[in-house]
């Protein structure tokens, strides 16, 4: 099996914080999930995250306006460089303060960067003339605040840009020095300013504060004239012209009336070539002034359409309003969320707008022309707890610390649907064999079994004593629903299909921490904190058929996929491998404490080193082929095992945010204080009041001043293999984190020699060898060349070739065929190489099936989804053909009765 695992996507949250963005065409929208930023494809429906990452978490992020180069920077102000189109890490930079706003010029070859009280601005990254990439590059530095800048914008002529600050003033700046012009002070605010806006194609001004107030500042050109300056230093020179000449000596006149006529005639070309400048200057009227009126709400963020002068105000409430400028008409006002909007953009045609709610998670796009939404999701408020893939992989179910259990599409990467029915967090979430169910335990005492095509709660199973449910688990045939007491120790057995309790197995002396069915045959695994593992045969008198005794507290397991093997995960950090095809047996044991070595949490007094002996794999799952192990616990790292020599084949790291506590191997002696470490004290001194309010206790006003942030801890919850084997779930602090096979490195050289090469093979094809042309890609193992071979053969000897590819090239022609199923336009022509294929080496395939599993999965996958869109196709065709054809009844019957009127 492959193990070159690479970061695909994240699932599981849309929007953590900072500020939303657009793409300059308007189709996709950026926000900043974690360390990562995740890109909503609205139009071809579809997202995707960006492989770079920040040190911590992305506060703001600016994209250039020809789209090909994107800043990136965290809460402390480190800065990253990203090829936006390629997806590529170019350069790291740190601007040693934390950044509140940043902004590309419109001409694009600046951009400006706040920095406590002053504004820095950089050229655009590009490269020189001289070959040489120089990223950042100061053109100048801005001061003038009193207190830290908030915002910023830049006129259409990217010649000024205007600051607004924690001072309750704004001020205009020009990029480059003009003559007689000072920075323009603009003071009529309460509070601190949210958004300052240049108009379109226009000097005028808006200016949003806090408070809710709006304020437009209109604008006057006014001429300067050099000249004016110079007259007050004029009169100074020329007085002490005249002290100088009195004291002088002697002068010869006719040297002094040359040089009076030079003087006269420098005057007179200086005057003809003197320009007046004009400067631009600023009032404020009293119609001028505009007030949001949402009831004592604040306002959070702001942002403008400017070729429509559209305004888009977020409130504390969780109201938004669009405004239409200079007037101030209000054309919507809608509550999307219970909590504050942190963030607001508008696309390039202003149809689109797109809200974000960092304290739930929630990313909106609202198209306010026709008032529906273009995209609304919304991550899990708290940690997710469980991972599982549907048998089909087209599906990854998910729950949550918040009791929701969320249904995501593997491609697309969007929650499709949220099950709310629970009130405790999710423990134990599994689907039903046939795809058409799911099931959840939950620490409110139920397990639900939902209904995935009418998208419904359809069976809710109880115990006759209230208690909590820690795991669960269902047998392959579906009939049976089990899940383990984390109170009475107990297992309760379910009947699917009456929902009745059944059975309740007892035996084991502390909480059932995990539970699997054998997927071959009726045996029910159960891990318990009592060290023990117990196989029980549920169908038979005699429930327990084996005991297996190990040193420490088990906290999950696993069956292989031909349900011969058992592997238990333990407290103190082993894995131990059990034979389960008899009489059950002890295989092998692998030690991964030192695997898991890495990472101090924050208030921990002892070194990384010595902190290992309190960390454990939690989850484990093997692959499909059951030739590797993937297991993950409370660490930043998961480990890939190869089960046979029990060895480490892979650590991949699944998140190196410094936000996040553990994920640093050495912390720093400066941070730690007597009050404890600096991490864990807020040391903000401008955070709101709304923000310590306790809404939990009635009459509670002002709140507590002394709260603490905790930082969340990186670990993993929970694993999961893909059907097909070829990506991974792990279910993560940072989110789900998708893993998938990189396939653009396909080399195998071991069974080459120098004849198999692609001008030879296109030889052999145009001399119509097929067999020795496919064994020969098939040798070369590059896909192209194998698809190119494939597309050449004739239909009428595809089932002649397909019966002579020998049985070692099996895994390649599936993942050939899986991929050209689902893109190829030659559908039928690639079916007929799957039917005559699987007819030629059917016998073979079903007596290794779990060898071929993985290919056999990703061509029903695809045949799954070429169905689905062929059907839509033909209902779409369907519909239209019907009103088509009633289109001509009605056009015949029209033209009849005109006819008859007419004779």
């Amino acid at each position: 099996m492959k193990f070159g695992y690479k970061f695909s996507n994240l699932f599981g949250e849309v929007h953590s914080q900072g500020n939303l963005l657009f793409t300059p065409d308007g189709n996709s929208v950026l926000s900043a999930v974690g360390n990562r930023v995740s890109v909503f494809d609205l139009v071809n429906n579809v997202s995707y995250t960006l492989p770079c990452e920040c040190s911590r978490d992305v506060d703001h992020m600016a994209l250039s306006p020809n789209g090909l180069i994107l800043l990136m920077v965290d809460v402390e102000g480190r800065a990253i460089l990203v090829s936006f189109p390629r997806r590529v890490l170019l350069y790291r930079f740190n601007f040693k303060a934390p950044v509140k706003d940043i902004k590309f010029s419109p001409c694009g070859l600046y951009f400006a960067v706040t920095h406590k009280r002053q504004v820095h601005v950089y050229r655009t990254p590009e490269v020189s003339e001289t070959k040489e990439f120089a990223p950042f590059l100061l053109h100048r530095k801005y001061v003038g605040h009193f207190q830290d800048v908030t915002c910023l914008d830049w006129s259409h002529d990217s010649k000024y840009f205007v600051t607004g600050s924690k001072d309750a003033t704004a001020r205009i700046y020009t990029l480059d020095p003009l003559p007689g012009y000072t920075p323009v002070s603009l003071t009529a605010h309460k509070d601190k300013l949210v958004g300052v806006f240049f108009a379109h194609n226009s000097m005028d001004i808006y200016t949003t504060s806090k408070d809710g107030t709006l304020l437009v500042w209109k604008s006057r050109w006014e001429e300067y004239n050099p000249k004016d300056d110079e007259s007050d230093k004029g009169e100074e020179n020329i007085k002490g012209e005249e002290n100088s000449k009195e004291n002088e000596s002697s002068m010869d006149e006719s040297d002094d009336k040359q040089q009076s006529d030079t003087e006269s005639s420098s005057d007179d070309e200086g005057s003809e070539n003197e320009e007046v400048i004009q400067h631009p200057r600023w009032s404020l009227a009293k119609d001028d002034r505009h007030y949001f009126l949402q009831d004592h709400a604040k306002l959070i963020t702001s942002t403008i359409h400017k070729p429509s002068n559209l305004l888009i105000a977020g409130f504390s409430n969780g109201i938004f309003g669009l405004y239409e400028l200079p007037d101030f008409n209000n054309i919507h006002t809608l509550s999307i969320s219970t909590k504050r909007i942190t963030a607001a953009c508008v696309n390039a045609t202003g149809e689109w707008l797109a809200l974000g709610c960092s304290k739930l998670g929630q990313l909106l796009v609202w198209e306010w022309q026709s008032e529906t939404y273009v995209l609304k999701q919304q991550g899990h408020h708290y940690d997710m707890n469980c991972v599982a893939y549907s048998p089909d992989g087209q599906m990854i179910a998910t729950g949550g610390e918040d009791g929701k259990v969320k249904l995501w599409n593997s491609l697309s990467g969007f929650c499709v649907i949220t099950f709310t029915e629970h009130t405790g967090a999710i423990t134990g979430l599994t689907f039903a064999q046939n795809g058409m169910s799911i099931l959840s335990s939950s620490l409110d005492g139920t397990v639900r079994a939902f209904d995935l095509m009418r998208y419904r709660n359809f069976r809710t199973f109880t115990s006759p004593e209230p208690t909590q449910f820690s795991s669960m688990a269902i047998d392959p045939s579906g009939e049976i629903v089990v899940a383990g007491c984390q109170d009475s120790f107990q297992i309760c057995v379910w009947s699917m299909k009456s929902g009745q309790l059944v059975d309740m197995l007892a035996g084991h002396e502390g909480p059932v921490a995990t539970l699997h069915f054998n997927p071959i045959r009726s045996l029910l695994a159960s891990g318990s904190w009592d060290n023990t593992v117990r196989l029980w045969d549920i169908f038979e008198h005699k429930r327990t058929r084996d005991t297996l005794e190990l040193a420490s507290d088990v906290i999950s397991l696993a069956f292989r996929s031909d349900g011969r093997e058992l592997t238990t995960s333990t407290l103190n950090g082993n894995l131990t491998i059990w034979d389960v095809s008899g009489p059950a047996s002890q295989l092998r044991t692998i030690e991964g404490r030192k695997d898991l070595a890495g990472g101090r949490l924050t208030h921990e007094r002892v070194t990384a080193k010595h902190a290992d002996a309190s960390k454990c794999f939690t989850n484990i799952c093997y692959s499909a082929d059951g030739s590797c192990l993937l297991a993950g616990g409370n660490t930043k790292y998961v480990c890939i095992y190869e089960v046979s020599q029990a060895v480490l084949l892979k650590r991949i790291c699944i998140s190196n945010n410094r936000s996040l506590d553990g994920t640093l191997q050495f912390l720093n002696s400066k941070d730690m204080t007597d009050a404890g470490p600096m991490a864990l004290i807020d040391a903000d001194s401008d955070s709101d009041v709304e923000d310590r309010l306790d809404t939990s206790l009635p009459g509670s006003v002002k709140g507590d001043f002394s709260t603490r942030r905790a930082r969340p801890e990186v670990r993993t919850k929970d694993v999961q293999f893909s059907p097909t084997g070829r990506s991974f779930a792990a279910a993560s602090t940072a989110g789900l984190l998708i893993y998938s096979l990189d396939d653009s490195i396909v080399f195998d050289p071991s069974d080459l020699d120098l004849d198999i090469t692609p001008d030879n093979i296109r030889k052999v094809l145009q001399s119509q060898e097929y067999i020795t042309a496919v064994i020969m890609s098939l040798r070369l193992n590059e896909e192209e060349v194998i698809c190119e071979v494939l597309d050449a053969i004739p239909s009428e000897q595809v089932q002649l070739v397909a019966q002579s590819v020998p049985p070692v090239y099996t895994s390649v022609i599936f993942s050939v065929l899986a991929k050209k199923i689902d893109q190829s336009q030659h559908l039928e022509y690639y079916l007929q190489w799957a039917r005559h294929f699987l007819n030629a080496h059917g016998l073979r395939l079903k007596d290794q099936s779990s060898r071929y599993a993985v290919g056999l999965r990703a061509i029903l996958k695809s045949l799954q989804r070429k169905q689905e869109e062929i059907g839509t196709l033909c209902g779409e065709n369907g519909f239209a053909l019907g009103y088509l054809l009633k289109s001509m009844k009605m056009k015949k019957n029209t033209d009849f009765s005109m006819e008859s009127l007419m004779s």
